[in-house]
């Protein structure tokens, strides 16, 4: 059993009173009282977020462990699927899924790929042989079609998906979605810098009122500045720039893979405590973990 998880069922033994099991009802009041740390998991894995669209449309943002998942999920369902994956950048733990997306192994789905990057499509092929994979993408049966991005928004039915460059090592890109006058922002890997803060017409367009901000908020801000420029943010920046644009939602992303869920959980509560003081009162905390999902309206 891993120390982890020892360590986790330990503490729920040492918090458990007689009481506590007397009843059905009296164990479901105890577990509804341990702490988030202790009854749940963050889970690890790296990043793939779906978004499904008022017109069930698949957009997928990275391509990380976690779309193994989402694509058991998709092919459970037996129907033909079109799925729009869009990549931030190119580094393993966004890409290292990919060999192992089952929908792209059925060839009455249709997958979309979309990347600013002109040589994207080679770098996709090129992680999918040998050595470093025994099958290559030729072998994935769905039709693939690859779209280079080319500073205008997507259309995709009713929705639009427009991009920019954040700040981070070789590149990366936030993506902000938007149907039916609901925004949402995708921003994996950002290091947040003065620029971002802004007030310029380009910074209003993109960041102003957005209604959920899923961003990187990997470190303290003390690690932070003891790792400037290694391309992450602190929840405590992060906050900052909600309360600056106004966001509604700020959804904690793309945590420290060494941090326990308890570490975790203390990040989100320190951001939490930091919003309630801010002039920008108002703004929803919430931290990614898999398998959550929102339901966004305007």
């Amino acid at each position: 059993m891993p120390a982890r998880l020892r360590s986790k069922i330990s503490s729920v033994l040492e918090r458990v009173r007689p009481e506590d099991i007397l009843s059905a009802e009296a164990r479901e009041r105890f577990l509804a009282s341990l702490p988030d740390y202790l009854f749940s998991t963050v889970g690890g894995n790296t990043s793939c977020v779906e978004i499904l669209t008022g017109e069930n449309c698949r957009i997928i943002f990275d391509a990380g462990t976690g779309i193994r998942e989402l694509g058991t999920e998709i092919s459970a369902t037996r129907k033909p699927t079109l799925c729009h994956l869009f990549h931030s950048h190119f580094h393993w733990d966004h890409l290292q899924g990919l060999p192992f997306f089952s929908p792209a192994f059925d060839p009455r789905n249709t997958i979309r790929f979309y990347s600013p990057v002109p040589t994207f499509r080679s770098i996709l092929e090129n992680q999918m042989c040998k050595p470093y994979f025994p099958i290559t993408m030729n072998e994935m049966s769905a039709k693939k079609e690859f779209y280079i991005l080319d500073g205008s928004p997507v259309a995709i039915g009713d929705v639009k998906v427009s991009y920019r460059s954040m700040n981070h090592p070789g590149g990366c890109y936030s993506y902000r979605i938007e149907e039916a006058g609901v925004k949402v922002i995708y921003s994996t890997d950002t290091e947040l810098i003065e620029s971002d803060f802004r007030r310029t017409a380009e910074n209003e367009s993109y960041f102003r009122d957005i209604d959920v901000l899923i961003i990187d908020t990997q470190y303290t801000l003390g690690e932070a500045i003891e790792k400037y420029n290694w391309g992450h943010s602190s929840f405590s920046l992060a906050a900052d720039f909600a309360a600056t644009w106004g966001i509604k939602r700020l959804v904690l992303f793309h945590h420290e893979p060494s941090y326990s869920d308890r570490k975790i959980h203390g990040i989100f509560n320190n951001a939490s405590w930091y919003i309630a003081h801010l002039e920008g009162k108002g703004i929803d905390v919430i931290l990614a973990r898999e398998g959550l999902e929102l339901e966004v309206n305007s």
